[in-house]
């Protein structure tokens, strides 16, 4: 069985001959994993079977960008974290461009709206085509800046603490910025769909509504406030008979119920450590109707256990999932250069080791 017969069975929630597999890791992994394993990337998701592969997504031609300056107009600045001489590099907004801005108006006369025309989308089905020829499944996202959402560019665009404040005292500029941000990510988002003439399979939002002990807003405010852009979302992807799958952080349980009624085919990355986000509670509460990735824990099992303690939460998901479908392998987020390689290696044996359904293959 191929890559994309077993993630389709999964997503159909049905078991295939083993778990399908995803990952996620950041810069700093991949180089560790070439420096220590003599291993390109591909060449790593080839070795271990990586059943899931990322399109880069259009190219950027619009006006050249000054230095630390992203296409929202958002200023960032790069900063790193060391911990016993691993680091890693993060780009941190430094000015939100709107964190000034007293009305709707202000927020409709800003001028640097980005344009779907600053993109270049003759490259998609090139990329598609080099995924399909390994018989993979082809996952657009964009990335971790500029990927389909409305609250995190929000955040970005208007600052944290401002955003929160305006959902109640200030709706309107709120909802201003939601809407600029939705009809870029529609048109843009639609381009794609389109220059890949039916060959991504599945598209990735990702839009943090979750923190480790609950929501970021209330589920009264995300129905008022972000689910009818979501909504917009899946509704354009499934229109191009495309897989609806959202990345959110944190505790989100409450959501659950929203996002399966607008339609969300999987959500992921679980994170096991967040409130109520126990993959067995998960799918014994909701797993007849949503499929799952994720699950091995980046906080405490992968950087800080030992190779027999992924073998065991891996094994403990697969147990969970097995018989069903609807879950696809995978770490709570990008794995972090302060993960061991050994646990790395033993993360990716483990996986068809434990996953392989072996009612299915007899």
């Amino acid at each position: 069985m191929n890559s994309r017969e077993r993630t389709f069975l999964a997503l159909n929630h049905q078991p295939g001959d083993r778990i399908p597999i995803d990952f996620w890791a950041t810069s700093a992994v991949v180089q560790n994993i070439k420096d220590k394993l003599g291993l390109t990337y591909d060449e790593f998701l080839d070795q271990y079977d990586v059943d899931l592969r990322y399109i880069e997504g259009p190219t950027y031609i619009g006006p050249s960008l000054m230095d630390g300056i992203d296409i929202w107009g958002v200023t960032r600045g790069v900063v790193s974290v060391a911990s016993d001489g691993k680091s890693e590099s993060y780009s941190e907004v430094t000015r939100p461009p709107l964190e000034d801005a007293e009305s709707s108006d202000d927020v409709e006369s800003y001028n640097h709206w980005p344009s779907p025309d600053m993109f270049d989308y003759s490259v998609i089905e090139k990329q598609c085509d080099t995924i399909l020829k390994k018989n993979r499944v082809v996952v657009f996202m964009g990335d971790r800046l500029n990927r389909i959402a409305q609250l995190k560019p929000a955040m970005y665009l208007r600052g944290i603490e401002n955003i929160f404040v305006d959902l109640v005292i200030n709706p309107e500029i709120a909802v201003t910025i939601f809407r600029k941000i939705k009809e870029f990510y529609i048109d843009y988002l639609e381009r794609i769909l389109i220059a890949s003439k039916g060959k991504i399979d599945i598209v990735l939002t990702g839009d943090d509504f979750g923190a480790q002990n609950g929501l970021l807003i209330s589920v009264d405010m995300w129905k008022k406030f972000i689910k009818p852009g979501f909504n917009d979302y899946i509704n354009l992807i499934k229109c191009y008979k495309t897989v609806a799958m959202h990345h959110t952080c944190g505790s989100v349980v409450e959501l659950i119920p929203e996002m399966i009624d607008s339609g969300l085919d999987v959500l992921q990355s679980i994170q096991p450590e967040a409130r109520g986000m126990a993959l067995s509670c998960l799918k014994e509460k909701f797993g007849k109707n949503i499929c799952f990735q994720g699950g091995i824990s980046i906080q405490k099992t992968m950087p800080y256990g030992s190779p027999d303690d992924v073998r065991h939460d891996v094994k403990t998901i697969a147990d969970t999932v097995r018989s069903e479908g609807g879950y696809i392998f995978c770490t709570s987020h990008n794995l972090q250069s302060d993960t061991p390689i050994e646990n790395i290696v033993a993360l990716m044996k483990a996986y068809p080791e434990f996953g392989k359904n072996m009612h299915f293959l007899t």
